[in-house]
């Protein structure tokens, strides 16, 4: 297959090594875990539960009826303790199930499509939405909901993300290598589910390993899996069509407007332990790393877990810590308190120092256009930046602000460390928050 490449795009330093070649470690959920009720895009759960209430592990605890939603579970059998705002890894502060763990790892009863084969794609659907599995890549999208595109539209390929290009981060690489075969049964799932026949791997090629593990397991089926040559951000959806298929993704579009569905490689897997064993998504696998961690290590925990506990676990050293940041460093978000759970959209969780971290003050713009340059989606983060500074959120609206991925390659790029991307996400609040 043809390697197209894609506009734009960085290469920062990958800072991989590290926990590329560790396997996955189970980590002891904690004796309490704290379970958000906004963990995907779209509306804020309503608790199933109350205070004072047993739950069973694998439980649906919380769930709205909207229509752009997806249910939390119970990572752990125990007490609700507490229904309170919490902090949140992504913003301020949200609703919050607090669970104390009784240890008793006393599971619910699963509902199972062993036989997914002789299953309506109704059947399915639902299914992937009662056990709440979401974009895995970062977005946290429902994934029952990209599943069903529109009845008017064709869809006739199948995108898997698998190219991981965020610096730092191997939970995807760890499961493609650890778990291929729930990856390949997933994405059967989806092909069913879509009716295509075409579905592609794609890999960054600083993955060797899990390129040679992806077609291995792919033997024999209708799936192919493409090695791509590695840039950041070629993880976002419209990047990966364009440097695997050509197609370009018109301006306020989405994917299935050019008959593509993208979705990640760890999301498959959710899918086939959805669907498959009936287990909802209540686990997730984390990255930890960073120079302020001593033994940087691949983590997989129970959903509400505090970061704490991963931190102290692979020997936090807080002395040395300029930054803690959830995610990668480049769209992460960082942290003012240790006090915010795992969600379901959590894959890494860095520890950085000031060496890793950029202490420069931003500068004066110096017309160099290097933002524009780089940008993925062919938009001008400096004029954002200039707009921001006047507050004139509509005009930026005209330079289609909301196509911006926020991806951090214009303030990567920035000589002057301007904070682009800073400007950005608040020019899109401003624009949300002016048309309620």
């Amino acid at each position: 297959m043809k390697f197209f490449g894609f506009k734009g795009g960085v290469h920062p330093p990958e800072n991989k090594i590290q926990t590329e070649n560790k396997t996955i470690e189970n980590l002891n959920a904690p004796k309490l875990v704290y379970i958000s009720l906004l963990q995907h895009i779209g509306s804020t759960l309503e608790p199933l539960v109350a205070v004072g209430d047993r739950v069973l592990k694998g439980q649906k605890i919380a769930d709205i009826s909207a229509f752009l939603s997806s249910p939390v579970h119970a990572s752990v059998s125990g007490i609700v303790k507490q229904i309170e705002e919490y902090p949140f890894p992504l913003m301020g502060k949200v609703k919050t199930i607090v669970i104390e763990n009784d240890g008793a790892d006393e599971w619910v009863e699963l509902e199972k499509i062993e036989n997914w084969g002789g299953a309506t794609k109704e059947e399915l659907l639902s299914q992937i939405r009662e056990k709440g599995i979401v974009g895995l890549g970062g977005a946290c999208f429902p994934t029952h909901i990209k599943l069903n595109p529109p009845k008017d539209v064709t869809v006739d390929t199948l995108l898997l993300n698998g190219a991981e290009c965020e610096p730092y981060l191997n939970s995807d690489n760890r499961v493609m290598l650890e778990e291929p075969e729930k990856v390949v049964e997933g994405i059967k799932i989806m092909q069913h589910i879509l009716g295509v026949k075409s579905a592609i791997i794609g890999i960054e090629d600083n993955k060797t390993a899990a390129i040679a593990s992806m077609k291995k397991a792919c033997e024999g089926t209708d799936i192919k899996v493409m090695s791509l040559k590695t840039m950041y951000p070629q993880g976002g959806e419209k990047s990966l069509i364009k440097a695997i298929l050509n197609r370009e993704v018109p301006c306020g579009k989405l994917p299935f407007s050019v008959g593509v569905i993208v979705d990640n490689t760890t999301t498959a897997a959710a899918i086939y332990d959805a669907v498959v064993n009936g287990i909802p998504l209540i686990e997730k696998v984390v990255t930890v790393t960073g120079k302020a961690i001593k033994e940087p290590k691949n983590l997989r925990v129970a959903i509400g877990t505090q970061i704490s506990e991963l931190l102290n676990n692979c020997g936090y050293e807080e002395s040395m810590v300029e930054k803690i940041v959830v995610g990668g460093p480049m769209m992460g978000a960082a942290q003012f308190t240790l006090d915010v759970p795992v969600i379901k959209g959590t894959s890494g969780l860095l520890a950085l120092t000031s060496t890793e971290t950029n202490g420069c003050k931003p500068k004066a713009c110096i017309g160099c256009g290097k933002c524009i340059d780089a940008c993925p989606m062919g938009l001008q983060p400096i004029m954002y930046a200039r707009l921001g500074e006047f507050q004139q959120w509509e005009e930026m609206a005209e330079y289609n602000l909301m196509d911006c991925i926020e991806c951090g390659s214009c303030s990567y790029i920035c000589p002057s460390n301007r904070p682009l991307t800073e400007a950005i996400k608040i020019g899109k609040a401003k624009l949300r928050a002016m048309k309620k």
